[in-house]
């Protein structure tokens, strides 16, 4: 026999006053509307104090205490954000001395030297895989391989050698290259290359030996640099898996050596949430210390803005 289901009574709902209630969203915290002819300072102080609002400015704010307190803001980036054109304000950054230090993955390299020979980068891979055309660029392949294989000479990691060598032969866009300002600056910029992920590891000229150890010293110079990121900030800019994974492997070595990391900001910034970027940086190196951010935008968005906030901010 079936049980008789009652329909629920409302007449004997309990109900409290709207001013005991707690409310997530207070009428201060709420955008102001723009006025004309205002400053970017106003600008930020427009937004509203809640979610990704509050967040910006407490990673511009974090920033700008970590440079004035002349601690470690590394910049850790996928190739996309040299492709949405924002050399540019990572060379400004690096001149500011804002930031302090620089990764990207192979890929990296491969834009920010085509843009230094050339002034253009980023290949049709529709147009031209159809018919093995993708990837086969003679000078990238050259001059990069080259340069890869003068680290293992000079015993420097690949950032460094590239950087040298863009340089050393007065490519015609060199003053936007990161790389070239890092060797120039004394800023490291590391390279953390996966093989075959990356045009160059088809070129015949390729050397995956030099290619692995310099690379190799890459991680260890990142992981110095990780070790000191005590107090600072660490950013990850559109990659999704390979920096996320060596940031994670950093922290570890670090802390495994007795380095004090206790207490830093990371912000992970990309246009959708991935997995690894939110466990390996946002959350999982500052769960005893330190607080982590997720925006959520377009990098030729976010990091203007940012990078414009944090300049303001420090009056220079």
């Amino acid at each position: 026999m079936k049980k008789l289901i009652k329909s629920i009574d409302l007449n004997r709902i309990k109900t409290l006053p709207l001013s005991q209630r707690k409310s997530l969203v207070q009428i201060d915290e709420t955008a102001r509307p723009w006025h004309k002819g205002a400053s970017f300072k106003k600008f930020l102080d427009s937004l509203p104090n809640l979610l990704a609002g509050n967040h910006v400015r407490k990673v511009i704010a974090a920033m700008a205490a970590a440079a004035a307190n002349e601690k470690v803001i590394i910049l850790g980036m996928g190739a996309h954000v040299i492709k949405v054109g924002l050399n540019p304000v990572v060379v400004d950054l690096m001149e500011r001395g804002i930031v302090s230090a620089v990764a990207m993955n192979g890929a990296g390299i491969i834009h920010d030297f085509e843009l230094a020979l050339t002034g253009q980068t980023s290949e049709d891979v529709a147009a031209s895989l159809k018919d093995g055309a993708f990837g086969m660029a003679d000078e990238t392949g050259a001059f990069l391989c080259d340069a890869i294989q003068s680290a293992g000479h000079q015993q420097v990691g690949i950032g460094e050698a590239v950087g040298k060598s863009i340089i050393g032969n007065n490519l015609p866009y060199s003053d936007k290259s990161i790389l070239a300002a890092g060797a120039r600056l004394g800023i490291p910029v590391t390279v953390h290359v996966a093989i075959g992920t990356d045009i160059i590891h088809m070129h015949p000229q390729f050397d995956p030996a030099a290619a692995g150890e310099a690379t190799h010293r890459d991680f260890r110079t990142f992981a110095g640099i990780v070790a000191a990121l005590e107090g600072g900030v660490y950013l990850n800019v559109g990659s999704a898996v390979i920096l996320p994974e060596i940031f994670l492997k950093a922290v570890s070595l670090a802390r495994n050596l007795g380095y004090r990391l206790d207490s830093f900001t990371t912000v992970n910034m990309d246009f959708i949430a991935h997995y690894r970027p939110l466990t390996n940086v946002v959350k999982r190196p500052t769960a005893q210390g330190g607080e982590g951010f997720n925006l959520i935008g377009h990098h030729e968005i976010l990091l203007p803005l940012i990078a414009a906030g944090v300049i303001e901010a420090m009056e220079i």
